[in-house]
């Protein structure tokens, strides 16, 4: 199982993803199958497509991370976010960062944050390919590096917090 995460732009329009990509006879297999299959209120998982009949090879679920909140946020999340997911899962297969085996024996689970705030479709898709193509690439080249995270742990922060300097 290889794990990535990725954020990507700023304000509502932002993307954070974070992507398990496995063998279909393994645990993501089983998360993958299970995800599709148990949606919920706000909730409904789906196959990212690149065009409608043309499901993204490996095989992708999309995992809504934000309930579904009203008409322009649900466009959203199944319109440009989710494209944007299937051209950086794509072109993670065809330029090689996934191996060729993962094309018909693994898949991937996309959890995909939408805020529900977003208004502008270019720059959702724009986000969401570059965090989905981030979060692939990070996961099979297991990233980060423990030096990474050692600097990172001296300024923990997110888009949301900073803490007071001590």
């Amino acid at each position: 199982m290889n794990i990535g995460e990725s954020f990507i732009g700023s304000g509502p329009n932002a993307a954070h993803i974070n992507v398990m990509i496995g063998a279909r006879s393994g645990p993501v297999g089983s998360a993958w199958a299970g995800a599709l299959s148990s949606p919920t209120k706000g909730h409904l998982p789906y196959m990212v497509v690149l065009q409608p009949g043309v499901p993204v090879k490996p095989m992708t679920a999309f995992i809504n991370k934000a309930d579904l909140r009203g008409e322009t946020h649900e466009n959203m999340t199944w319109g440009p976010a989710q494209a944007g997911v299937a051209k950086g899962v794509q072109e993670c297969l065809l330029e090689g960062i996934l191996p060729r085996e993962a094309e018909n024996e693994w898949c991937v689970i996309a959890a995909v944050w939408v805020n529900w705030s977003a208004a502008d479709a270019d720059e959702v898709f724009d986000n969401n390919y570059r965090a989905a193509k981030g979060a692939v690439t990070a996961a099979m080249r297991n990233e980060p590096s423990l030096d990474t995270v050692r600097a990172a742990a001296t300024a923990v922060h997110n888009p949301f917090y900073t803490p007071r300097a001590k």
